[in-house]
């Protein structure tokens, strides 16, 4: 039987059970290890709160549209990044350059299921490099949003970034910018995370429920501001002060994922008179002005490679190793109690 991790409704976590299904041509079936949480887009269909729930993506026009829900409940298999062993590879891809054999290990995403049956083309190059310890591999897909942030915000050597919530991601940008050669400043609301961002590489630490983070920046840079900024915790008071914090016509790369109306965002004040870039950053893809060498398999192989080189630490982040069986207490925790948790990692 497969094991599936899915939201029955707002808050509601079951973990289902199906028959396996055969493997169809053309398929690998993979056996999951470990399949990690995203404490951002996950909470926001266990929560009830993703756009999806309430309106339609058209996919041809690049619109949502009022009426229809384009997901309903219960909501399957979502998940961020997961590794596990290939059991099965169908017959005809035998001799495929890049495939993965049977009893080897590989990252992908295939969702919080006890295993995935994955298309051959998302899983050529996705063996394991050596020295990845299997665990650090779930952070394929977080590590690349990241990534494309910290791309999208195009840091120079020596300027001053300000990077907005440290969560798992915002941690992963900040060691991210500093190793670009930015000189970071993280801020949070949260003390035991800005205690984190200083051992990833940030210079500075600011902690939002104090206030004056803007005020604080431009003291710290003689009056310009920041020349970058970097929004990933998807709060838009977050956003409203990185627009604050940047240099007149400087950048701020908004990549959290932002829910409801704009409370507390006031485009009138300083992002008008500054003429601020504001910038979009979503994993869906990389900054256009890179498409021709940039590619998100790319940013994932390239975040694991750093990780495996020992550049990036991603391991000292999981926070919690949680039976896939008890997956509802790891969302109960990720919900109510976030300053006790950093990635969650589901065990299967």
């Amino acid at each position: 039987m497969e094991r599936v991790v899915q939201f029955t409704g707002p808050r509601q976590v079951e973990v289902a059970e199906h028959g396996t299904a055969p493997l169809p041509p053309g398929h690998l079936r993979v056996r999951t290890r470990f399949s990690g949480v995203s404490a951002g887009t996950e909470l926001t269909a266990y929560r009830g709160t993703n756009p999806y729930l309430t309106r339609t993506w058209d996919a041809g026009a690049r619109i949502f549209r009022e009426g229809a829900a384009g997901i309903e409940y219960p909501v399957a298999g979502w998940g961020y990044s997961e590794v596990g062993e290939v059991t099965e590879v169908s017959p005809e891809l035998a001799g495929t350059p890049g495939l993965p054999n049977v009893g080897e290990l590989v990252w992908g995403i295939w969702g919080h299921r006890s295993e995935g049956i994955v298309p051959v083309e998302r899983m050529i190059g996705h063996s394991l490099p050596a020295g990845l310890a299997p665990l650090a591999a779930t952070f394929a897909r977080v590590g690349a949003i990241a990534y494309n942030a910290v791309l999208a915000s195009d840091i120079h050597v020596g300027e001053d970034v300000a990077v907005f919530g440290q969560g798992v991601i915002g941690l992963l940008t900040t060691r991210l910018a500093q190793l670009n050669g930015g000189r970071v400043t993280a801020v949070d609301a949260l003390d035991v995370r800005l205690a984190t961002a200083r051992s990833y590489g940030a210079s500075a630490t600011l902690n939002a429920v104090a206030g004056g983070v803007a005020e604080a920046i431009r003291n710290a840079t003689e009056g310009r501001g920041a020349d970058v900024a970097i929004e990933i915790s998807g709060v838009y008071p977050a956003l409203h002060e990185a627009l604050r914090s940047v240099t007149v016509g400087g950048r701020v790369v908004a990549s959290g994922f932002y829910q409801g109306d704009g409370v507390g965002l006031r485009l009138g004040d300083e992002f008008h008179h500054n003429r601020v870039q504001l910038i979009c950053s979503q994993i869906g893809g990389v900054p256009p002005q890179l498409a021709g060498r940039w590619t998100v398999e790319r940013l994932q192989r390239t975040f694991l490679t750093l990780v495996a080189e020992g550049l990036v630490d991603v391991t000292s982040l999981v926070s919690h190793v949680v039976p896939a069986t008890d997956a509802s207490d790891a969302y109960v925790l990720l919900d109510e109690r976030p300053s006790d948790a950093l990635q969650v990692v589901l065990e299967f």
